[in-house]
């Protein structure tokens, strides 16, 4: 999977590094470019990459199977060929660059099928009939573009019938642009990479007060799969996410929900492993 996804960047970008996918065409040439928003990109990468990662299953004997709905966890599940027992999670996460780290994503819920996890709600299969959870992320840094929500008629696809009957799309004028080439993508300069859910995952929410875990943001700590919970252990990180905001200590006489891993490594004390990642934070600090 590691070297799947270093093959990826040429598959979607150009040699200047910019993604290939300039937009939406429709049956009279007009190009409608596409907007930044990250739900959409999110969308148009992970259709981009599906055709590639149904050919790496097949190589590696496993099929695929999607999340009967949108809001179903994982994105994809893979399932031997050989023995439909092994079962493999896999969620596709894009985000973008954010004041020199990336903007983090979320992995997954926290809620009932992380609890009880032979439950079928919002998930495809049971969560432990998986053997493991992976994701690919996908980094990208955004381009300002005038051009955004344009649409645009390229002259290498163009004939002279086309040119006459179409001066507007809607109130939209057509920008006339000589090839595809010349249409600016809303995102450039990919990194992908794989990991294991567990291992980039942080002590805090992904997404405002929904049951969702977030990552880390560091890109370099992406990679290396370098979350606190890398050196805390899957177990750890099971029992912390299963427990979150549902446990409380006292704190100068007064009851407080646990919503960090130091606090809960000190309600369940955990002396060793409160060295342990008081180490990794400092080995993190030094880094910067």
């Amino acid at each position: 999977m590691k070297a799947f996804c270093d093959s990826l960047t040429k598959h979607v970008s150009t040699d200047t590094g910019e993604w290939t996918i300039k937009g939406f065409i429709d049956v009279f040439r007009n190009v409608y470019t596409i907007s930044s928003d990250t739900k959409i990109i999110s969308k148009i990468l992970e259709i981009h990459l599906f055709p590639l990662i149904l050919k790496f299953a097949e190589d590696q004997g496993f099929k695929v199977v999607p999340a009967e709905k949108q809001n179903w966890y994982p994105d994809l599940t893979f399932i031997s060929k050989e023995n439909e027992s092994i079962k493999f999670a896999l969620d596709i996460k894009t985000t973008y660059r954010k004041d020199g780290e990336t903007a983090g994503f979320t992995l997954g819920s926290h809620g009932k099928y992380f609890i009880d996890r032979s439950s079928d709600k919002n998930i495809q299969f049971p969560y432990s009939e998986y053997l493991g959870h992976y994701c690919i992320g996908i980094v990208y840094t955004r381009v300002e573009t005038e051009a955004e929500d344009s649409v645009i008629a390229v002259k290498d696809l163009d004939s002279q019938a086309l040119k006459e009957a179409r001066k507007k799309v809607g109130p939209r004028k057509v920008t006339q642009v000589d090839n595809l080439k010349s249409i600016v993508s809303v995102i450039k300069d990919f990194d992908f990479f794989v990991a294991e859910k567990w291992k980039i995952a942080s002590d805090k929410r992904g997404s405002g007060n929904t049951a969702n875990i977030g990552s880390i943001s560091d890109l370099d700590q992406l990679k290396a799969e370098n979350g606190p919970f890398s050196v805390l252990g899957e177990q750890m990180f099971d029992e912390y996410w299963m427990n979150y905001d549902k446990v409380s200590r006292i704190v100068n006489g007064r009851k407080q929900n646990i919503r960090d891993i130091e606090s809960f490594l000190k309600f369940r004390k955990e002396m060793e492993l409160l060295k342990k990642l008081k180490a990794w934070r400092e080995r993190k600090a030094k880094k910067k």
